[in-house]
């Protein structure tokens, strides 16, 4: 495995941030979780995109232009052999004194990690993964943008250990006022009366990039899709619910808070989008070697 760190590449073993890193002590930075499939980097300039707006909605500036990130995320690949893999690309506000004053990192830090993810068992997405409802909430859309992809996910975590200590897969978590925001690392959508559902930013949904695709093959099928406000009771009474993500693709759910969801097992409007987004990604975009 070789990282890029900083302008150099490193093994797995030799690659090291300092202790005084604000993306360590303060979460201080920005991230992005691509994948490779048959060689191509699936979406690269969207993923780009977004990490560069994050960049600039916290006021850090990386260290490196749109251009050169794209092609150091190429080489990485490519350095890695990697026909389909995971990619983190992260930028940290750099290595600074105690105390949160970002004046005192002078340069930000990059680097970027080529290897596999499993976010679930192969054999879940056959049959679906359970859910329940996090006590830990959404931060509030009026306190932090949820369109920032950022390294504070300890919300996230917690509603994650909420999930796994009553025995579920996932965690859905809500906004303050009570509506799906979206799941610890997955956005969520539902299936009622034949229209595919899945919450607005508004209410704490990140800006997915699986999930706009997922969004455009609807489109492309003919299912009438939207964004709008959920609450629990569109998820019990769903006809088919799944989730969205870069390492969790697209998962079925089957089970939400003890109640069956649909007919217990993934449902037809998920198969179907589930096999135009795997053709899409083997396909779509340019070879690397």
């Amino acid at each position: 495995m070789q990282i890029f760190l900083d302008g150099e590449w490193y093994s797995r073993e030799t690659a090291k941030v300092s202790v005084f890193d604000h993306g360590l002590l303060y979460g201080d930075g920005v991230f992005e979780g691509i994948r490779v499939y048959n060689r191509r980097i699936f979406r690269l300039e969207a993923h780009l995109d977004r990490l560069y707006d994050s960049a600039r909605a916290l006021a850090l500036t990386i260290p490196m232009s749109l251009v050169e990130m794209a092609e150091t995320v190429r080489e990485a690949v490519r350095r890695n052999q990697k026909e389909d893999g995971y990619i983190r690309l992260v930028v940290t506000r750099g290595v600074g004194d105690l105390g949160i004053d970002p004046r005192k990192c002078a340069k930000a830090s990059v680097f970027i990690i080529v290897t596999d993810i499993s976010v679930y068992p192969r054999e879940l997405y056959a049959r679906g993964i359970k859910v329940i409802t996090a006590a830990t909430r959404q931060v509030a859309h009026d306190a932090f943008d949820s369109r920032v992809k950022s390294l504070n996910y300890l919300k996230n975590v917690l509603a994650k250990i909420d999930a796994q200590q009553s025995g579920a897969d996932e965690a859905i978590m809500l906004n303050s006022a009570g509506y799906i925001a979206e799941c610890t690392a997955d956005n969520l959508f539902v299936v009622r009366h034949g229209k595919l559902l899945t919450p607005a930013p508004q209410d704490g949904a990140l800006e997915g990039i699986t999930r706009g695709t997922v969004l455009e093959l609807a489109g492309e099928a003919g299912i009438h899709a939207a964004e709008t406000r959920l609450t629990r009771y569109d998820v019990y009474t769903a006809d088919e619910c799944f989730v969205t993500g870069t390492g969790a693709e697209l998962m079925p759910v089957t089970e939400a808070d003890g109640r069956l969801l649909g007919e217990g097992k993934p449902g037809p409007v998920t198969r179907k989008l589930t096999e135009a987004f795997q053709a899409l990604v083997r396909h779509e975009g340019q070879a690397l070697w």
